[in-house]
């Protein structure tokens, strides 16, 4: 009688410690496929933050962004000055 209340307890015990490692192993597994989520959502916000970088950084799109925002304008012929250094030796 007594060996089998041992082995029942024994049964019950990892009963319950199945259904404990189950649920943690459910609950890692929601983290990760969170992160997973999470990752391919970065991936394509910083893809789109490239792109977004290489078309703002056009020559074209700088020199037409300073002359309409801040009324720059090229300097005239006359006003440029060409500095040639010499090579040091």
């Amino acid at each position: 009688m007594r060996l089998i209340i041992i082995a029942a307890l024994a049964v019950t015990c990892s009963a319950f410690g199945v259904v404990l490692v189950r649920y943690e192993n459910r609950q890692v597994y929601l983290d990760v496929r969170q992160a997973e989520v999470q990752r391919d959502r970065l991936n394509e916000e910083w893809g789109k933050l490239q792109l977004e970088s290489a078309t703002w950084s056009l020559h074209s799109l700088v020199a037409l962004e300073a002359r309409r925002e801040l009324e720059m304008l090229p300097p005239p012929p006359g006003d440029i000055v060409v500095v040639r250094l010499e090579a040091s030796r």
